[in-house]
């Protein structure tokens, strides 16, 4: 079985595992199923495996770890790596004792996916929140910076600001200054007690403290956020508040992460219920409530790489039957669990963000929905139906965050359709093939 990134001219529509999503935890999770001789499918949109920390390109650095874990893969004989190959909805004709089928899309044709056993490592998204200007070109997310810029986009010479809140903003700003960009200010909405506080706690993770020292940077302000992007064309200018003061700074870019959100989407069309940081409820070895669904990674809630591929393995060999070697990794995922716990306490969102869009503020992108429109409404439903908030090309993965931490609300997950899809691959997706995985 080739394992080389691939979209397969005959799709193979059944395997032992489906894995969905290849960053740390969904690669940890092949290479821990793999010795057991099961035909393993690993899906991932991306163009290589990685995900978002591991994510290749021009300008991409890749550490040593991810090279490894991808060396490893092409040498494993039993998976199948489909690169540009993406979920978009709920498959059908799931034989009795295998997991929900899932109906995949790549470039070229549409198919449902059958499989024994399902592992979820989807990963999550940055949380973006609203304020004037943020649609403003120049205006990104702090991890869709790092994106951009990994895939080759020339920032040398640029004068960007960076804020929001976590430690991503330090990372965003280390690969811009590698990059040649000018870091004029990175603005952490955290007061300097609780990052503080966090730095004391780092030598429970000397890793995480070694990597940590030389991302940081003299720009760094706490209790210190965006309050408005200006410009015509594009971002011209940046106001910052600052403690009780303001600032306002011209700059070329401006990259906001508010944190992360986990990428439930699909485990809640398939029947997975959310645990209290809003990822996928797992139990000892990382299965979820629903029969031979597995879930990993950042969906289970944010907390980094190391905790990602722990969960992943331990998902890994849960799925081949092998739970005492899943539960043997226990200590090592309530270690890098603290660590998580750390991160949510000391980078918890001030209400104060709250306040950030006017009323003519744009919540919703994709369908133009302003904050006026969704501040009379009574929740999702309500303003899904009179504004048409959450129904454009992003189905409400943006907005929907946006809308939970600034109302409450709690979006209601897609029904059968996770992503828009080709006419070929609905019209197709009631047949099936029978063909095995050799």
């Amino acid at each position: 079985m080739n394992s080389a990134p691939q979209s397969p001219a005959a799709p193979i529509q059944r395997c032992d595992i489906l894995i969905i999503g290849a960053g740390p935890a969904g690669m940890a999770a092949a290479l821990a199923a793999a010795p057991s001789g099961a035909a393993i499918v690993l899906v991932d949109d991306n163009p290589a495996p990685g995900g978002q920390i591991w994510r290749d390109g021009p300008g991409a650095h890749l550490p040593p770890l991810a090279r490894t874990h991808r060396e490893r893969l092409a040498a494993a004989p039993n998976v199948r790596v489909l690169t540009g190959t993406r979920v978009v909805g709920l498959g059908d004709g799931a034989q009795p004792g295998d997991a929900p089928a899932l109906l995949l899309e790549d470039g070229e044709r549409g198919w449902t996916q059958h499989c024994g056993r399902l592992i979820l490592c989807t990963g999550a998204r940055e949380l973006l929140l609203p304020f004037p200007g943020w649609t403003l070109p120049g205006v990104t997310g702090a991890g869709g910076l790092q994106a951009l810029i990994k895939a080759g986009l020339p920032v040398r010479g640029q004068r960007i600001v960076i804020a929001g809140t976590g430690p991503l903003l330090l990372a965003a700003a280390h690969t811009a200054r590698e990059a040649g960009a000018q870091v004029l200010r990175i603005a952490e909405q955290a007061p300097w007690s609780q990052l503080a506080a966090f730095g004391l706690q780092l030598p429970r993770w000397p890793a995480k403290a070694v990597q940590a020292l030389p991302l940081l940077h003299p720009a760094l302000r706490a209790a210190s956020h965006v309050l408005e992007a200006t410009g015509t064309q594009q971002v011209q200018s940046v106001r910052l508040q600052r403690g009780a003061g303001e600032e306002v700074l011209a700059c070329d870019r401006l990259a906001c992460g508010f944190g992360l959100v986990p990428h439930t989407h699909l485990g809640q069309m398939l029947g997975c219920e959310l645990n209290d940081r809003l990822g996928l409820t797992v139990d000892a070895v990382q299965a979820t409530a629903v029969p031979g669904v597995f879930a990993a990674g950042e969906c289970t809630g944010f907390g980094g790489s190391e905790k990602a591929l722990v969960e992943g393995a331990m998902a890994g060999h849960a799925a081949v039957g092998d739970t005492t070697t899943a539960l043997a990794l226990a200590p090592q995922r309530a270690r890098w669990q603290g660590f998580a716990d750390a991160l949510h306490h000391h980078f918890a969102l001030s209400p104060r963000l709250r306040s950030l869009p006017r009323p003519d503020t744009l919540v919703c992108r994709c369908e133009d929905v302003r904050h006026a429109d969704l501040s009379e409404r009574g929740g999702w439903i309500d303003a899904k139906l009179h504004t048409r908030c959450g129904m454009g090309p992003c189905q409400g993965r943006v907005c929907g965050a946006a809308t939970q931490f600034l109302f409450g609300w709690t979006p209601a997950p897609a029904r059968h359709l996770l992503a828009p899809a080709r006419i070929a691959t609905l019209a197709g997706c009631g047949t099936r093939n029978d063909e095995s995985t050799p």
